[in-house]
């Protein structure tokens, strides 16, 4: 059987650094408002010549670079994002041509935040079948380029970057051999289109033509965010075959600390065991996950053989779960 195993992780962001001091300069708002309903202190902001594109590919060479491998041993890219550089071509056909890769399936996943999560389970699926041995998955936004700025319950919670894992098949005669195999164990996603309405861009090109600008509503999409969250979690760890004792780290979508906080309580999880960056990084949407992986690995948090639960919640609803043995 094969098995999809992950060898590298990578981010990046832009160079801008925006506190809540300095939104407050333009926006009605105030740190401490901020910080004590979202937990957020900063968030990068792409500039000029930045693009989802540009902080694709240097996520994608830093994962590359940390998985050992070239640009030229990858045969698949899914990127997932909702801000892509163009409505068409896809923004993955575009990185693909900045690593110079001259071939390889290579296209855009749009699920918003739970974006990155379905590219994992496309890739995931893919590789399991055979029909690719070394996939580059992607989360990349420049989500302030959707952003009402006179909005102040939404402008402030948003960033942008992007990040990047290396998928890698791994052949084994007998899967349930070793039971202690890295890899991605299980993978669970689902969506419900009945909630469009409260979280969206007003704006689309079958529709008004422009690109339109974010709404949400805050509170209805606080209450389904811990629901589902937890819900997925622990259907992808029973499929895995897991308890919830047996995880050390979850990395979970970067929307809002006390989200995250709720979630943990609901599933009775130690919240040190809960990986948080919106601090410094506020909500990148689809980057937001692999951005917060990344940077457990590099700290050194996340060691090999460590029980891993990614997960994340977005707009549609699209929500999902992946555990992974690192």
């Amino acid at each position: 059987m094969i098995r999809a195993v992950l060898t590298g992780t990578g981010s990046a962001l832009p160079a801008r650094r925006v506190s809540n001091a300095e939104l407050a300069e333009r926006v009605d708002t105030t740190d401490e408002w901020i910080v004590e309903r979202t937990g957020i202190r900063f968030r990068h902001i792409a500039g000029e010549g930045e693009t989802t594109a540009t902080l694709a590919r240097d996520a994608a060479v830093a994962a590359i670079a940390a998985a050992g491998v070239t640009p030229q041993d990858i045969d698949l890219i899914v990127l997932a994002t909702a801000t892509p550089d163009n409505t068409f071509p896809a923004t993955a056909t575009k990185v693909q041509a900045m690593l110079g890769i001259n071939d390889c399936v290579a296209f855009d996943v749009a699920a918003v935040c739970s974006g990155f999560l379905y590219a994992v389970q496309v890739a995931d699926s893919m590789i399991r079948a055979g029909a690719h041995r070394r996939a580059l998955v992607i989360g990349a936004e420049t989500f302030s380029r959707l952003l009402d700025w006179e909005d102040r319950t939404t402008c402030v919670l948003f960033g942008d970057g992007a990040g990047a894992i290396v998928l890698e098949a791994r052949d084994s005669a007998d899967d349930n051999a070793d039971p202690a195999a890295r890899g991605i164990l299980a993978t669970r996603l689902h969506a419900d289109g009945r909630h469009n309405e409260l979280l969206y861009v007003d704006g689309g090109p079958s529709t008004t033509g422009t690109v339109g600008k974010l709404r949400m509503k805050g509170r209805e999409v606080f209450r389904h965010a811990v629901i589902n969250l937890a819900a997925v979690m622990e259907e992808a760890l029973v499929a895995a075959g897991l308890p919830i004792e047996a995880v050390d780290w979850v990395v979970p979508h970067q929307a809002n600390a006390r989200i995250l906080d709720a979630t943990a309580r609901k599933l009775s999880l130690p919240a040190e065991k809960v990986v948080m960056t919106v601090d410094q990084h506020a909500n990148t949407s689809a980057a937001s996950v692999p951005l917060a992986l990344d940077q457990a690995v590099r700290d050194g948090r996340i060691q090999p053989g460590h029980i891993v639960v990614l997960e994340a919640m977005g707009g549609g609803f699209t929500w999902g779960a992946a555990v992974v043995r690192f």
